[in-house]
């Protein structure tokens, strides 16, 4: 039997290592089918499992041509131009030909040229929808629902005769990363709240956690956003952001709030800290989140949450005599000294 040194994603899981033998006997089984995908030594990304002819041959008829990747199957996104602004406050400028568009959430609206036409849609205006009738593009859009969005989305289009610009901002502070999904298997996982803008074409859509510790405990429920298309995609992170290759097999252990993305092909899982001692005062919380390669991942030093909780912890909470001043050195003394509303 050869070495184990492939793997296999179905579904968005990975799993594996396997030998190329035990992937085979997993096709003739029927764990495996034909909308599998395979990576192995010496593949730059993941591949259709029929694309490669020994893995084909075990279906049964010998090799037969690869599926179309999933962005051929999708209408074109549109090609859009931008520029970035700022260090850790920053807003993202788009520029769009005659003609094109881009997509934004509610709130993310900055500025724009006047020949900018704005028009409020239901769901992303990715026309996976198209064709499905009014209840097909409810449906369609009330996933959004599910990841605590609104039924509708703005849409953002060049009606003039010129280059226009139009600019979205972060809500906090931190960095805007800009992702052409076409470079990561026109699919990107992210956390409910990262996403910020994209190019019109991009499928804002769910991805359902099926592991059951990652959906109860993952810090995002059983619901991530899916971003899919051939297009650019812009997420928002708070703090710093970090980018990682992750090797096949390679694990990283990451608090789940630092999570912003991830490509598909990376599979994600909770575990709980170990130690008594660790838990009731380690004060990181109970679990922490595994990230596991091949793919590359986003993660961000300050999420939104961290510094929320910091922010109220910070807050003065007004006594029965009404002090101030609670956060400062001297507290409550320091209210009787220096003086204080009563």
């Amino acid at each position: 039997m050869s070495e184990k040194n492939w793997f296999v994603a179905v579904g968005g899981q990975q799993q594996g290592p396997f030998s190329r033998e035990e992937i085979a006997a997993g096709i003739q089984a029927g764990r495996y089918g034909r909308d599998a995908y395979v990576f192995g030594p010496g593949m730059a990304n993941w591949l259709p499992v029929q694309s490669d002819p020994g893995f084909a041959a075990a279906f049964g008829g010998g090799a037969v041509a690869a599926p179309p990747q999933a962005p051929a199957a999708r209408a074109q996104a549109h090609e859009i131009d931008y520029e970035l602004f700022g260090e850790d406050m920053q807003y993202v400028e788009v520029t769009l030909d005659p003609g094109e568009a881009c997509i934004a959430e509610a709130g993310a609206f900055m500025y724009m040229d006047p020949g900018i036409q704005m028009e409020t849609i239901f769901g992303d205006g990715s026309g996976q929808d198209q064709g499905s009738g009014f209840m097909g593009k409810l449906l369609s859009a009330g996933k959004r629902i599910v990841t605590g969005e609104s039924l509708f989305m703005t849409v953002f289009g060049n009606a003039g005769a010129t280059r226009q610009k139009v600019a979205f901002a972060a809500p906090y502070p931190g960095k805007i990363v800009p992702v052409d999904l076409k470079q990561h298997g026109g699919q990107v996982l992210c956390e409910k709240d990262a996403f910020l803008c994209a190019a019109r074409g991009i499928s804002v859509g769910i991805a359902f956690n099926r592991k059951l510790g990652a959906g109860l405990f993952g810090g995002e429920g059983f619901i991530l956003q899916k971003l899919e298309g051939d297009g650019l995609a812009f997420l928002h992170s708070g703090g710093t952001i970090l980018t990682r290759q992750l090797a096949a097999g390679e694990t990283l252990r990451v608090d789940t709030g630092c999570i912003v993305a991830f490509e598909s092909t990376v599979s994600y899982d909770i575990q709980m800290v170990k130690g008594v001692k660790s838990i009731i005062f380690g004060g990181e919380g109970l679990f922490y989140a595994t990230l596991s390669g091949p793919g590359r991942i986003w993660l961000q030093s300050l999420p939104f949450s961290r510094l929320a909780k910091k922010v109220f912890a910070a807050l003065p909470r007004p006594t029965g005599g009404g002090s101030v001043g609670e956060g400062s050195v001297l507290g409550g003394l320091g209210g009787l000294i220096m003086g204080g509303d009563r």
